[in-house]
């Protein structure tokens, strides 16, 4: 074997380089934190929808906020699932 000063390899494409390995446990914690995080925005919608004209209050909006923020990271876990 010779170790030559030549040219060294061009970097391989990114559609040949292998995949990189998922970890189960960041999929398992988004997906709990995920259902954690709509409860809130359930209660705050039974609430809103029990009492008339609290659907614009603060606490109610906050409340939906919060469970829109745990669809947004349960389908951020499956997508990241479906790779």
């Amino acid at each position: 074997m010779s170790t030559g000063d030549g040219p060294s390899p061009p970097p391989l494409p990114p559609s040949l380089l292998p995949p990189q390995q998922r970890s189960g446990c960041t999929e398992a914690l988004m997906i709990t934190a995920g259902i954690i995080l709509l409860l809130p925005g359930l209660c705050a919608l039974i609430f809103a929808l029990g009492t008339p004209g609290t659907l614009t209050s603060p606490p109610v909006l906050f409340g939906l906020l919060v469970g829109c923020l745990g669809l947004v990271l349960l389908s951020l876990a499956e997508r990241r699932g479906r790779r």
